[in-house]
């Protein structure tokens, strides 16, 4: 939850309640002893919705909490408003991986965090850039400055234990690399839940912007915003943007929040 731009939940709390979680295994939310699949994530959150008396939201999710979003919106229709996917995709055969380059880095910072293994500058360099995208580096060339004394993916990322990001590395790759799979465009296509799709246009590496173009050609009415000079950290990069988009698109589409 810290890791959230202040400026961006400003924005949108001043006209929506907003409801923010970290998911099981991360800072102080443990970890249980239930399988870490999409489908225990998702009712984890139908679960907190009802201890929390919330019949129905608007529902965000962000890079890997967007598979999440999409899976708690097609086990849970009722439940939700509208579906707000930033840096996603609908996953199975049709996904545009990541480069094989990129997938290997982060195999091996995984693989590293898990034993205790320092990373490299530049290896951290990498996976920032990767992120960022060669845009924001070019207006910002400062970003890559600063990681001399950071060893582990734990400096970076506080609360995120080495475990936690192993199973999320897994069950992303379980949504992305599955080729026996058709996705969740046409389920949530036959939903039809009013959604809206962000992506930032150098959002090559980490989540291939052409995905958020998939999603959008197969929901019929989705929205879709591109954002230039954003990577897959547009949510840092362009926060109060991205709040002023969402209440926009909220207020146009007549939810209640």
């Amino acid at each position: 939850m810290d890791a959230r731009d202040p400026s961006f939940l400003t924005g949108l709390s001043s006209n929506h309640t907003v409801f923010e979680f970290d998911q099981r295994g991360i800072a102080n939310t443990t970890a249980g002893s239930k399988p870490y699949t999409y489908q225990q994530l998702a009712n984890d959150t139908a679960g907190l919705m009802d201890v929390l008396k919330i019949p129905k939201a608007d529902v965000m999710g962000y890079s890997l909490g967007s598979y999440l979003a999409q899976q708690l919106t097609m086990m849970y229709p009722d439940n939700v408003n509208s579906l707000i996917l930033v840096g996603s995709s609908c996953g199975g055969k049709d996904h545009t991986p990541k480069p094989p380059e990129f997938i290997k880095l982060q195999s091996e910072i995984v693989n590293k965090s898990l034993n205790n293994i320092s990373l490299t500058t530049e290896e951290i360099k990498s996976l920032v850039a990767g992120s960022l995208g060669s845009g924001w580096i070019k207006l910002h060339p400062e970003s890559l400055e600063g990681f001399e004394n950071i060893t582990s993916l734990q400096q970076m990322k506080l609360g995120l234990p080495p475990e936690i990001v192993n199973n999320q590395n897994n069950v992303g790759k379980h949504w992305e690399d599955n080729p026996n799979w058709s996705g969740v465009c046409d389920e949530l296509a036959k939903l039809a839940i009013p959604t809206l799709v962000i992506t930032g246009t150098d959002d090559n590496m980490y989540q291939p912007h052409v995905n958020s173009l998939q999603i959008v050609e197969k929901i019929p009415g989705a929205w879709l915003v591109q954002i230039k000079d954003a990577g897959h950290a547009v949510m840092d990069q362009y926060p109060e943007e991205i709040g002023k988009i969402l209440n926009t698109f909220l207020s146009t589409t007549n939810v209640n929040s």
